[in-house]
């Protein structure tokens, strides 16, 4: 059977479904069975998904394992994935598992619920980042907000109702004006289909709007100061899982977003509008790593990080240089791996100690070597070390923010500094020190189970920062692609009308 021609985009969409589905079947009492079926079902959907990677050409900019078949009306099934979203399938695919054996002991109460709420989750994810239709994309844009608010409200701390629908609303209210802007390119262009509307050009004035209403909707899901305030409630909130998830995943359909629709289909709005995105990006990168150095809490610190990571994101999305964008989105698969880990790591230790204080640890390198050293690897790219990931992705952003803006590259350049003050602060007073409190005394090393969730990480924070290429070179077309069109649609304008051309 031909790849190409196959059905393999729905197969690891529909997979997680199937897997849910037996779990939903299964006696109330079969814990260990749910967990078994939710383990196998992920590993064997990464598995699948792998044959994406292998059988994908690189080369080529156009979607790959394109399918499509008749819906509703004119709304399409398509699915199709470029170097840009393939890389997103591949990266949800691979944590799953990894959510679902940090969750193994964890989680004790509704275990079936649980693991079907992940699944959905999953297949959902997926969907995002293949849908190939304006209607389809909003449906599972939309459709992951249900389980991940079911993972907080129900498996979460203390404030997890407020959390979860504070999580809910913010991200709901945004997405209604991304609805209405749908509405408006299908009345005007006759079509959903994303691959058509790539080619469409709207009218300067339209584009305008039409921006706007995406942006509200990617921004708050990024999330973009100031509209990150219910980010930090949800991940203190969440379980380790779903902190994973929402941090490495769910984040990252922001800047798809961006990517996707905001500079290929908007290209005029994109760079009348790009001044205010800069300066965003500049505020949440200073702002927000400020504010994480006043943080008590490991997961709030943690989490105000990955606001000023992701104003990175945006800042080098937005330069629209080939430099920016391969940073941007080597940015947002360096951090789900390194956000993902920084939760993972929270969460075994609070298995240990049920408290999240950062005042309640010190010394936990006499007790914990191994845990110690893979906090030090996480810690160390989370800062931008060079010879770790997270390096890859902020030298590129800053790059390209220096070809279009040198203040504002120049103000985001602090934000290194920044992000080093309040990580080694955190590494020093949980890791370093003496081993004073008593409670401390007894915790014990990572166990076998924790070391297979963690090891494929500091293996691939370490590898894609000393070869980053498996991932530039994935993007390399489609990137190429999206900078030339944004440059032609600004330059053709600029020939038409000279004061709207340039920077």
């Amino acid at each position: 059977m031909n790849l190409a021609a196959s059905s393999i985009l729905s197969i690891i969409i529909v997979l997680p479904l199937f897997g849910a589905a037996f779990i939903a079947f299964l006696p109330k009492d079969a814990h260990g069975n749910a967990r078994y079926v939710a383990l196998w079902t992920t590993i064997v959907t990464f598995v699948v998904s792998l044959l994406i990677w292998v059988n994908f050409d690189a080369t080529s900019a156009s979607f790959q394992f394109v399918e499509e078949r008749p819906w509703i009306g004119p709304i399409k099934y398509k699915l199709g994935v470029d170097g840009i979203s393939m890389l997103f399938v591949i990266l949800t695919t691979f944590l799953m598992p990894l959510c679902i054996l940090a969750s193994w002991e964890s989680v004790e109460d509704r275990v079936k619920e649980y693991m079907i709420a992940f699944l959905v989750l999953e297949s959902v994810m997926i969907g995002v980042f293949c849908a190939l239709d304006l209607v389809l994309f909003y449906l599972f844009f939309e459709a992951g907000l249900i389980p991940m608010f079911l993972i907080i409200g129900i498996w979460g701390g203390k404030r997890r109702v407020y959390a979860s629908f504070k999580f809910f609303l913010y991200t709901l209210l945004g997405s209604v004006l991304m609805l209405l802007a749908m509405m408006a390119m299908y009345w005007h262009a006759g079509t959903t289909d994303i691959t058509s509307l790539l080619a469409t050009r709207f009218p300067r004035d339209m584009q305008f709007w039409l921006w706007i209403a995406f942006f509200a909707s990617f921004a708050v899901k990024m999330p973009m100061w100031p509209v990150h305030t219910w980010l930090p409630d949800a991940h203190v909130e969440a379980p380790t899982a779903g902190s994973v998830i929402l941090a490495a995943i769910l984040l990252k359909m922001g800047g798809y977003g961006f990517l996707r629709f905001s500079v290929p289909m908007f290209p005029l709005a994109t760079h009348d509008l790009a001044p205010l995105v800069f300066t965003l990006s500049v505020v949440a990168i200073i702002y927000t790593s400020l504010v994480a150095l006043a943080q008590e809490d490991v997961k709030k610190l943690i989490a105000y990080s990955s606001v000023a990571h992701m104003g990175y994101v945006t800042m080098g999305i937005f330069t629209v240089t080939t430099q920016g964008v391969d940073g941007a989105i080597f940015q947002m698969l360096s951090h789900g791996l390194v956000s993902a880990a920084l939760f993972l790591c929270v969460g075994i230790v609070y298995d240990r100690m049920h408290t999240r204080e950062i005042a309640a640890y010190g010394g936990l390198v006499n007790r914990m070597p191994i845990y110690a050293f893979c906090f030090m690897v996480f810690t160390m790219a989370n800062v931008g070390l060079p010879g770790t990931s997270g390096f890859v992705g902020e030298f590129l952003t800053l790059v390209g923010a220096f070809k279009v803006n040198t203040v504002v590259a120049a103000l985001a350049t602090t934000g290194v500094i920044l992000s080093a003050a309040y990580a080694l602060w955190l590494y020093r007073n949980m890791i370093f020190g003496e081993l004073e409190k008593p409670a401390l005394r007894s915790i014990p090393d990572m166990r076998p189970r924790e070391i297979l969730v963690m090891a494929p990480l500091v293996l691939l924070t370490i590898l894609f920062g000393f070869y980053p290429a498996p991932v530039l070179d994935v993007t390399a077309a489609s990137v190429k692609k999206l900078v030339s069109n944004y440059e032609q649609a600004v330059s053709a304008t600029a020939a038409r009308d000279p004061g709207k051309g340039g920077r």
